[in-house]
């Protein structure tokens, strides 16, 4: 039971991360490869802003999520540039990974960051016969409350909608008078805040490094592929699935862990390629 609440705290940053990405391929067909890089910005703001300055950690997880909110515009903007070019936006992906890594490494230095020491969320709770951080606690509950937002806004109301049409057919978004490039815009910039909350509350227990913008994306593109594009339900059920088998799999088979996951998205792919939501990519 620890490995498993372990688990689902994992899933939860995995969720936060990966939502916003799976939204962004679904909605814009942008391959952004550059999401790694915004949870890792989010990251080290909660970070200088929580430890270096001492704010409230709240305060810091509202300014990691507007400081990549922000990021997110002015990436929506470049990528709006090569709509339709899978071949140019994966280059432009990694030049902006390659220029944010950089920047993060003379801004912060190429030493990783300790782990966010917030003193109310020190400690731990007792929930049967097993011991859970506050911490994870607070990361899960966090995750939760994101995904309960998301889904009501996706499957409850009209920009929702418009979401999900523009997913299926554009074209016909477009001919009804809706301008669906401001939604597009709309959806870039909460995913990007989305992930720079993932940043600030997997700074509790990950830190933050420049590493990160890789290994995080790695693992997101694992829970996009298996959850399927679009769907924030989906998308929730895959993190849960990929937080927990990674718990397991890095306490009783860590040198099969990686291995692991790659395993059950090459799975995913051979057996049903448009994932567990079963949205197919336009």
């Amino acid at each position: 039971m620890q490995i498993f609440a372990n688990g689902v705290s994992i899933g939860a940053v995995l969720f936060l991360m990966a939502a916003g990405l799976s939204l962004l391929i679904g909605a814009m067909g942008v391959l952004n490869l550059a999401h790694g890089a915004v949870y890792m910005i989010g990251a080290y703001i909660s970070w200088t802003i929580c430890v270096d300055h001492g704010l409230p950690f709240p305060v810091a997880v509202l300014g990691a999520g507007v400081g990549t909110a922000l990021l997110g515009f002015v990436f929506e903007r470049l990528f709006h540039l090569i709509p339709g070019r899978a071949d140019q936006q994966i280059l432009l992906s990694f030049g902006l990974i390659y220029v944010l890594v950089n920047l993060s490494q003379w801004i912060w230095g190429a030493v990783a960051k300790s782990p966010s020491q917030v003193s109310w969320l020190s400690g731990a709770v007792h929930i049967g016969g097993t011991v859970i951080p506050i911490a994870r606690l607070a990361i899960a509950v966090v995750g939760f409350v994101v995904a309960g937002v998301l889904w009501f806004v996706q499957d409850k109301t009209r920009a929702g909608a418009i979401v999900r049409a523009g997913m299926d057919d554009p074209n016909m978004v477009r001919a009804l008078g809706i301008n669906l490039d401001v939604v597009v815009a709309g959806v870039f910039i909460l995913g990007s805040a989305v992930a720079g909350i993932a940043g600030a509350m997997g700074g509790l227990v990950l830190g933050a490094s420049s590493s990160q913008a890789m290994d995080v994306l790695l693992l997101a593109l694992i829970v996009v592929v298996v959850g399927g594009v679009g769907s924030v339900v989906g998308t929730f059920a895959s993190a849960m699935l990929i937080g927990v088998l990674d718990a397991y799999s890095r306490s009783w088979l860590p040198e099969m862990s990686s291995v692991l996951l790659y395993a059950l998205m090459a799975l995913v792919l051979v057996v049903r390629p448009t994932g567990l939501s079963g949205r197919v990519a336009r």
